[in-house]
């Protein structure tokens, strides 16, 4: 009898661990006729299915699975894929029932009945929700017509911004130590509130941007991955490195690895900054941030700290082998020289078979053959004296130099007559040599005018030259200022390269 009583124990004490076990999501939506709806989790930068409810019964929508969801916020998703509402998961919500009236003011009736907390959670961004509309309200019905009334319209956003920040500060205290108050800490602003004065009667913006970049992470623990399985943390990361960090790619490579340094190598979280740190500032289209790209791969992917990052390890390689690539044209580096031959020559190179050659092999016969005469008619760029040389790649037939050459002539002229010692270093891409002096000489061109007559240079690859035109601008010691800019952009350029130096001087 007793064994038979242990059995029985242990056979309800199994069946009742296995019916805590796994997840249920019941939501009780009026007014809904979707026939499915989708159940989604926020991962860093992306928005993922987890589940799918394919039998909604008078709006009953019901998500369940044997084993649990991980921590995270979650999102009802309607058969329109439009988000209708978000709340979270952690271990003390796997069993939660919603109830809520669908259209558009579904965040008003949201209901959270067995949880507290996930009401807070409702609660919070409800009262967000009026904050905004009652501002709106007043700002909408506010005189502005005096400087008196903009002043105290500015006064009443900040008492509404400050009810707020109490009203997070409040909601994070309630809630230390859960998942849901780490995600409010790190959507909320972290502002210098009534911050001194400056000699200017206005508030002291050194101040106030010192105390918002420093607490702008306070209290955000990146060796939790739960912290990235929300809306927030990639935007937060967007606005700290567009808006807070200094624009230098120094400063931007001094923040990566600081923040990288606060995660787990190897870990989700990290593999997934990590590439996108290394995707953002590979495809960045500010001139000079490339070489943040190139600290990636130097710190991250050459010393093995990228590994796992990718399914396939040859993605590694070509980051390392870009980078490489790009070091050497990075602005302030020494631009790599370059042997060219005039465009007048054109004729001679012909004579001697350059034009002739029809494979790599045929054409080092050649050049051997013509190395001495060759070697006296080299036009270098390191040999170029001038206080700014405009190197530029371009092609007679691209439609696109077509438009920009003229232009580049009409920056150069100007330059000219405001006594800038410039010159231009105008490498033709292509070998037509006729075509190339014909273009020359209807445009007038005043420039070194020049093309790769002994197929020496590789211009393509030593300057990534993949499509033309490709302008650089360098000072008097050939160091890259400038490059990948449009012809119009170069007389500003030189200015602020000029502004640029008197300053470090002064």
């Amino acid at each position: 009898m007793k064994k038979l009583i242990t059995a029985v124990v242990l056979f309800f004490t199994s069946f009742s661990s296995f019916a805590q076990s796994g997840y249920e999501i019941t939501i009780d939506l009026k007014n809904c006729n979707d026939s499915l709806a989708y159940l989604t989790f926020y991962r860093f930068d992306k928005t993922l299915i987890k589940d799918t409810c394919r039998t909604i019964k008078n709006g009953r929508i019901v998500f369940k699975d044997k084993t649990k969801l991980e921590t995270g916020i979650y999102s009802l998703v309607s058969q329109q894929k439009s988000i209708l509402f978000d709340f979270f998961i952690d271990e003390t919500t796997q069993k939660l029932e919603i109830k809520a009236e669908y259209g558009p003011g579904i965040q008003k009736s949201l209901t959270a009945l067995n949880s507290t907390r996930e009401q807070d959670f409702f609660n919070y961004f409800r009262y967000l929700a009026e904050q905004n509309n009652a501002f709106l309200d007043y700002k909408q019905k506010a005189p502005l017509a005096t400087k008196k009334d903009s002043l105290a319209l500015t006064e009443k956003q900040k008492q509404f911004e400050e009810r707020i920040m109490d009203y997070e500060a409040e909601f994070i205290a309630r809630h230390k130590g859960s998942f849901i108050a780490d995600v409010i800490n790190l959507k909320t602003e972290k502002t210098l509130r009534n911050p001194p004065l400056a000699p200017n009667g206005r508030p002291d913006s050194t101040l106030v941007y010192k105390y918002y970049k420093k607490n702008f992470w306070r209290d955000v623990d990146f060796k939790n991955e739960n912290i990235m399985k929300n809306p927030f943390l990639y935007n937060k990361l967007r606005t700290y490195f567009d808006k807070v960090v200094v624009t230098h790619p120094d400063s931007v490579c001094v923040e990566i690895d600081r923040i990288m340094s606060k995660t787990t190598q190897g870990s989700l979280l990290y593999k997934l900054m990590l590439a996108n740190f290394t995707y953002t500032y590979e495809s960045s289209k500010i001139m000079g941030f490339d070489k943040v790209f190139v600290h990636m791969s130097d710190h991250y992917f050459k010393t093995g700290k990228g590994k796992g990052i990718y399914d396939d390890e040859d993605v590694v390689q070509r980051i390392i082998k870009r980078a490489d690539k790009l070091k050497p044209l990075l602005i302030g580096a020494t631009a790599l020289d370059l042997y060219m031959i005039k465009a007048e020559d054109f004729s001679k190179m012909k004579a001697m078979g350059f034009e002739d050659a029809k494979n790599s092999e045929e054409m080092t016969k050649v050049f051997y053959k013509n190395a001495n005469e060759v070697s006296k008619m080299w036009v270098k760029l390191s040999d170029v004296k001038a206080d700014y040389t405009i190197l530029v790649f371009w092609d007679v037939d691209c439609g696109h130099c077509q438009k920009e050459i003229p232009v580049l002539l009409e920056a150069y002229n100007d330059l000219l007559k405001e006594k800038k010692d410039v010159k231009v270093f105008s490498v033709y891409m292509q070998h037509e040599g006729d075509k190339y002096l014909k273009y020359i000489a209807e445009h007038q061109l005043p420039w070194i005018n020049v093309y790769d007559g002994a197929h020496y240079n590789n211009a393509i690859e030593k300057y990534d030259v993949y499509s033309t035109p490709v302008i650089y601008i360098l000072d008097k010691n050939k160091v890259i200022k400038a490059k990948r800019i449009d012809a119009g952009k170069v007389k500003d350029m030189i200015k602020a390269i000029e502004a640029e130096t008197k300053a470090l001087k002064s």
